[in-house]
């Protein structure tokens, strides 16, 4: 069989600039415009490109759902949207939560209801919760237990997850909590 020489591909200067693609959204509260490969996926554009480090990769799947942000107010796993398809969108990432110091009530609840340990998966459970709060989604056990399905912790049992979210849902709702809700569980109880 005859040797087939390899014609080298050749990528000219010109070429990378008509790969790229502009895209404008609105990141946290603030107007962000950038080039970006067609192909380059939100969560990157976000940690890479925008320097908000908060939006974690885990899998890179969409199964742990420690990239989770607000796209339009909905819950959405940014290793699951190409950057390009958030042009004309408004984002919300953890870093956009906080306001003149002091933490978003969803955050604050995190840290009263001890729902996290290693902290790696916190800033996508806290955004899959805003998300189901925002959608007015029903705060019993089984149903916020299923609104974060697709966010995975390896550290602790949900209960105190599920507890802070609910907490907040009725502080950002306006309804009085009963004292001592939710704190029968541990830390890393079920």
């Amino acid at each position: 069989m005859p040797c087939v020489p390899q014609i080298p591909y050749i990528v000219r200067p010109e070429m990378e600039v008509a790969l790229l693609r502009r895209i404008a959204c609105t990141v946290n509260g603030v107007r962000r415009e950038a080039e970006v490969e067609p192909r380059q996926l939100l969560v990157y554009f976000l940690r890479e490109t925008l320097g908000l480090t908060g939006t974690n990769v885990g899998c890179d799947t969409s199964s742990c759902g420690a990239c989770t942000v607000l796209v339009d107010g909905k819950s959405v796993k940014s290793c699951t949207m190409l950057a390009v398809q958030a042009d004309g969108t408004e984002i919300q990432t953890i870093e956009g939560l906080a306001t003149d110091g002091q933490l978003h009530p969803l955050q604050e609840a995190f840290r009263q209801h001890h729902a996290l340990q290693c902290g790696y998966c916190t800033p996508g459970m806290v955004m899959a919760g805003l998300g189901l709060i925002n959608e007015g989604a029903d705060m019993s056990d089984e149903a916020v237990r299923l609104g974060l399905e697709g966010n995975l912790c390896r550290c602790t049992g949900y209960q105190n997850i599920v507890t802070a979210i609910q907490d907040a849902a009725g502080k950002l709702r306006g309804e009085q909590v009963p004292a001592g809700a939710g704190t029968a569980g541990t830390q890393g109880g079920s």
